[in-house]
């Protein structure tokens, strides 16, 4: 499959890549996509949520009332959990919520979630290589305009880590910008449109075709 180049203006600069279309036009596995992105987001969870427990309450050990007779349920202390302030039964405790996926997995995963946006209008835009000397936010919101995808939810893939081009789209809320070989299931699904540079096609290649 062929695309053509776009400069940063939005103009063909006439050269087209080639997108290999065992990454690119794959049948999407909407299985795996599940596993990958529920993996994504459990990995951002923090598992700090604490309740104590009867045992952590600090509190007289007191009995409050009779046993029976009282019409009501049978409570002890005052840190009963029946009671207003007392403690919590099974509550949450620290946890680590991430879980292991094999590699070919998130390998299909991505390659998934690629062909989903080539079947897009817009999905994927290739640009030549670019870099911002002096970080501008103002910078990437012409790209943005030039490449008619203002206002949307984008995303960036660079060959390699690029600081000044992550520090002028930082500011934008619906921008995010990563090196591609970092790239995931969750962050291609959420972008409205994937920006990719040129050698960013390579790089992609390299990790997913092995």
């Amino acid at each position: 499959m062929e695309v053509n180049v776009l400069n940063i203006q939005g103009k063909e600069t006439g050269r087209k890549v080639v997108l290999n279309d065992a990454i690119y036009a794959i049948e999407p596995n909407d299985h795996v996509l599940y596993l990958d992105v529920k993996q994504y987001l459990a990995n951002q969870r923090q598992g700090t949520a604490k309740a104590k427990e009867r045992s952590e309450m600090s509190g007289s050990t007191r009995k409050l009332g009779r046993q029976k007779g009282g019409g009501g349920a049978r409570r002890g202390d005052i840190n009963s959990p029946v009671l207003v302030g007392g403690a919590r039964v099974f509550g949450p405790r620290p946890r680590d919520y991430r879980f292991k996926l094999n590699l070919k997995t998130k390998q299909l995963a991505r390659k998934s979630a690629l062909s989903y946006k080539v079947k897009d209008d817009k999905g994927i835009i290739v640009v030549e290589d670019f870099t911002i000397q002096t970080p501008k936010t103002k910078e990437i919101l012409d790209i943005m305009k030039a490449l008619g995808v203002e206002g949307k939810k984008v995303l960036f893939l660079m060959p390699e880590e690029n600081k000044s081009v992550y520090l002028s789209a930082r500011n934008l809320q619906k921008v995010e910008v990563m090196g591609a070989a970092m790239v995931n299931a969750y962050k291609l699904l959420n972008a409205d449109t994937v920006v990719l540079c040129e050698n960013a096609v390579k790089k992609i290649e390299e990790v997913l075709i092995k």
